[in-house]
């Protein structure tokens, strides 16, 4: 008796629909292949996999993995079915390159939101391969591979477009049926019925909550807003009918009880108009609008938020064109841009490299020329309140930088996915330092939440690290804690101690224990000139124990170093010799980081070209 051979599904999109799809179709046994064009998020799922959460919990290993279809293709993958999970603007180019795979018999499934998306397909494919679904599950990423499944309203729907697939559209239903994600299939004319439903649901909430910058439940929680979707609903219903698609009475009724079940979170287009992203907006209202024109129907509303998130989106791609970023952008790259001392711009233009170290406490972001000179600089708090700040700066860093490579580094780097690799914080340091002091050393790294001891040999490649193993203590957070309990300004605190001679420190490294003999020591009259230096070393004599190669050259960088320079001269005295501190030492992790990206892009130029010229040798011969 023969084995029956797994059902093979390539999905193009690596985003939550494709994600908890592949996830629960590996699940079920299916072989799958991932089309995954971001490397970190690629490395991931192929180190630890896709993680669903939420709704729904698994964690799925995956055996092929790729970052590009045409890798794909080069693998020999012949899948039974092609899943497109992308964003509309992004279909055209993947179907494109999908036609290296070989998919003579392949079926194709288009599992985007929208009217029409699947016209996209049909020149590539033809309308007789084509399946269309409507997707009824969502969920946002908390990392890269981890998807937190918001809901799921069953069923999906499934049909072939021209009803030529009506065999491997019943085949591939029951596999997501059966996988746990409902499907029905469907014929044409009712799939059709339900991407209209499904995207007058979108378009009633999305370009206005991305206007608005409103979440589902606070644009259905008033009642201005709710009197604007429920018209926006019914100029669609209009439009559909003149389409000949007919809807229950009920059926705006439902819509709105629908909504109100909406989350506190925003819509997906909405999210691309907040992030400065392209959107869908085109297959959303702006083909209620293309419809109703054909029919004379007016649609005020679809019409008006269309061409508002067109404006919006319009201006937010002019702001990234080198030289056009917008006042805000502007004032982050007039902020953050390096000078040299007659104030002149040090950038003369070329390849740059971004490193962005995401610290405890602060994101430091570093720009760096083919020099490994920094040329720009900027930081803000990791907890800012405003949570499109780093996007907005990772925008105004690309309008006026060539950023040919990115590397990202810190306690956040694995849900940093803007970046082209991650290196640990160890690395980047020993980096960082390395590019002006070469050969073996010490690097003592006192940051938020740690403090790090990392030992380089003559090549500065990292020998040994260690780290602090008591909680946060001497660290910046615990600093910040002490001050506030002894009423120092932290910007103060450095120049008080150097007043004092005090030679007594804390018992206690537990920041709770810290605060209560801090509160002894005002009680008992003592300065907060003494009490600063008292702090200062407790500080430099716990990092004094920690295991530093005597006799070579000891550099100290981290923000605590940077906000607190006393250090350098308790710790010179404590260790016997003069501790080095380099210039702007709370980015030397984010210019390592920088510096790893450049040298991984050279080698990847590098192997690039040598393939290149093999390649025309084999041909010469």
């Amino acid at each position: 008796m023969e084995t029956q051979q797994p059902v093979k599904v390539a999905i193009i999109g690596i985003g939550p629909v494709g994600m908890i799809m592949a996830a629960l179709l590996k699940q079920h046994g299916c072989e799958i292949s991932l089309c995954v064009r971001n490397k970190i998020k690629m490395n991931l799922i192929k180190s630890e996999g896709i993680r669903l959460e939420g709704k729904m919990k698994a964690t799925v290993m995956f055996d092929h993995v790729f970052e590009t279809i045409e890798e794909m293709a080069e693998a020999k993958i012949k899948p039974d079915f092609i899943v497109f999970a992308l964003k509309a603007y992004q279909v055209k180019d993947a179907a494109a390159s999908a036609l290296k795979l070989d998919i003579d018999n392949t079926t194709v499934i288009s599992a985007q939101n929208g009217i029409d998306v699947e016209s996209l397909l049909i020149p590539v494919f033809g309308s007789d391969k084509i399946l269309r679904m409507v997707v009824n599950y969502a969920g946002n990423l908390s990392a890269p591979n981890v998807v937190n499944v918001t809901f799921f309203t069953p069923p999906n729907y499934l049909g072939s477009i021209d009803d030529n697939r009506t065999e491997q559209c019943a085949q591939f239903s029951k596999l997501l049926t059966d996988a746990g994600l409902l499907t029905k299939d469907v014929n044409s004319f009712e799939i059709l019925k339900r991407t209209w439903e499904k995207t007058i649901l979108n378009s009633s909430l999305s370009a206005l909550c991305g206007v608005g910058r409103l979440t589902m439940a606070e644009a259905m929680a008033d009642a201005d807003t709710v009197e604007l979707i429920e018209q926006i609903i019914n100029e669609a219903v209009v439009v559909a009918e003149a389409e000949k698609i007919r809807f229950p009475d009920d059926f705006i009724r439902s819509c709105m009880r629908y909504l109100k079940k909406g989350g506190n979170h925003f819509p997906s287009l909405a999210g691309d108009v907040i992030n400065n992203r392209q959107t869908e907006i085109d297959y959303f209202n702006g083909k209620i609008v293309e419809y109703g024109k054909k029919h004379y129907v007016r649609t005020s509303l679809n019409l008006a938020f269309t061409n508002m998130v067109k404006a919006m989106t319009n201006k937010n791609i002019a702001s990234r064109i080198p030289g056009a970023a917008g006042n805000f952008k502007k004032n982050i790259i007039n902020k953050g841009i390096v000078r040299d001392k007659k104030s002149s711009l040090v950038h003369q233009g070329g390849p740059c490299f971004l490193g962005v170290d995401l610290g405890s406490a602060y994101i430091k972001f570093t720009v760096i020329d083919e020099k490994q000179n920094a040329i720009f600089r900027y930081i803000i708090p990791t907890l800012n309140k405003e949570r499109l700040m780093h996007r907005q700066i990772m925008q105004a860093i690309h309008s006026d930088f060539d950023i040919r490579y990115s590397c990202a580094t810190g306690y956040g780097r694995k849900h940093f996915i803007e970046s082209d690799i991650i290196k640990t914080e160890i690395n980047c340091a020993a980096a960082g330092v390395s590019r002006d002091f070469h050969g073996v050393k010490n690097i003592i790294d006192i940051g938020g939440e740690d403090i790090k001891i990392i030992q380089c040999d003559e090549q500065d490649n990292v020998l040994n690290f260690y780290m602090n193993d008591k909680c946060a203590a001497g660290t910046g957070s615990f600093l910040a804690e002490i001050a506030e309990r002894a009423e120092i300004p932290v910007s103060e605190m450095s120049h008080l101690a150097a007043r004092s001679n005090y030679d007594k420190e804390l018992n206690s490294f537990c920041t709770v224990f810290a605060k209560t003999e801090i509160m002894n020591w005002i009680f008992d009259g003592i300065s907060i000139e003494d009490t600063a230096r008292g702090v200062y070393l407790s500080i430099a004599n716990r990092v004094a124990k920690m295991k530093l190669i005597p006799g070579i050259p000891t550099i100290m960088v981290g923000g605590v170093i940077a906000s607190h320079p006393y250090l350098q001269s308790l710790l010179s005295e404590r260790l016997n010799q003069t501790i080095q501190v380099p210039d702007q030492p709370q980015y030397i992790v984010s210019l390592g980081a920088a510096i790893i990206a450049q040298k991984n892009w050279l080698r990847n130029q590098s192997t690039d070209s040598k393939l290149k010229n093999n390649h025309n040798e084999s041909i010469s011969r």
